[in-house]
């Protein structure tokens, strides 16, 4: 049994960064698309913002995959994922027409906040550079 849930931390880590590591990867071929569509919610230094988000998702992506300073990456990825949600998808604030997909991806944010915070609070099983 013990195996089997060291596994499932492998595969619950693997499972979290699929969602990162091509977001972070976008974020890079896709450099100019994103640092515009952060200056267009207000945002302040857009450029050093989409460096930052490359650094946490790619990076902290790839932490969580190895296992490797793993609870340092999934924080890391918990505060991200919170500013996120508030700045990007605030359905409170979004047009009748945006407001259902707008609240879902907040909420989807809001669970994978849960998972990052799992992985923050138990380390990330024996399968894992970190070892916990």
């Amino acid at each position: 049994m013990s195996f089997l849930r060291d596994l499932a931390a492998l595969v619950g880590r693997i499972l979290i960064a699929i969602l990162f590591i091509p977001a972070g990867w976008g974020k890079i071929t896709g450099f100019a698309g994103t640092a515009g569509y952060i200056a267009s919610k207000g945002l302040p230094l857009p450029s050093v913002a989409t460096v930052l988000a490359i650094l946490i998702e790619l990076g902290g992506g790839l932490l969580l995959v190895v296992g490797y300073k793993t609870r340092w990456a999934a924080l890391a990825l918990l505060v991200f994922v919170l500013a996120t949600a508030l700045v990007f998808h605030p359905f409170w604030n979004a047009p009748a027409d945006q407001a259902m997909a707008t609240s879902i991806n907040f909420w989807k944010n809001v669970a994978i906040m849960g998972g990052v915070l799992y992985v923050w609070a138990f380390g990330p099983g024996r399968i894992a550079i970190d070892r916990a």
